[in-house]
């Protein structure tokens, strides 16, 4: 019988184990200082899009005369339609009264409008009379067919455009001075 002659002992050896971490309790520390800088990252990227989306510069507004000058330039262009170009004319003359005073126009009939203009100081009396024979000349084309030719049409806008012009701000230079 052949025994073996190698010990029971060399088979037992085995490699060294690693070492075992040992918790020191600081690593709560390092993962919340990272979840901190995170979150403060992210703060400063969402105010510098919310910022971004305030800082889209709004032109200002058009000034109602101006506004009013180039639709009745615009208008000259329709001055073959009588119609067409009564009712341009006087819907910007009354949105430009509108947007400057503060004062109700298109909503109302001529006849309504002048009758509460009347009893304001808005305007002057010419610039009230005038207004009076421009929207009823208006009105006579508008709803009563009538055809004026176009020197009539030419005097209806220059009555229009005087009005814008008269009742327009001054600028504040031409103010100061007088």
């Amino acid at each position: 019988m052949i025994t073996n002659s190698t010990p029971s002992f060399v088979n037992d050896i085995r490699d060294i184990k690693p070492p075992v971490p040992i918790v020191t309790g600081w690593a709560w520390l390092w993962w919340l200082v990272g979840a901190l800088v995170v979150a403060i990252i992210l703060f400063i990227l969402w105010r510098r899009l919310r910022n971004r989306k305030d800082m889209v510069v709004v032109p200002p507004p058009i000034p109602a005369h101006i506004r009013a000058k180039r639709k009745l330039a615009e208008a000259l262009a329709l001055i073959g339609e009588p119609k067409t170009f009564c009712i341009i004319v006087s819907d910007t003359a009354r949105f430009y009264l509108e947007e400057r005073f503060n004062f109700r126009a298109p909503e109302r009939t001529t006849e309504e409008f002048l009758r509460e203009l009347s009893d304001t100081n808005l305007l002057l009396p010419e610039q009230k009379g005038s207004l009076g024979r421009f929207l009823e000349s208006c009105d006579l084309v508008k709803f009563a067919k009538y055809e004026p030719g176009e020197p009539e049409l030419r005097e209806l806008h220059l009555a229009a455009l005087t009005l814008v012009e008269e009742t327009e701000p001054k600028p504040f230079a031409e103010v100061k001075a007088t």
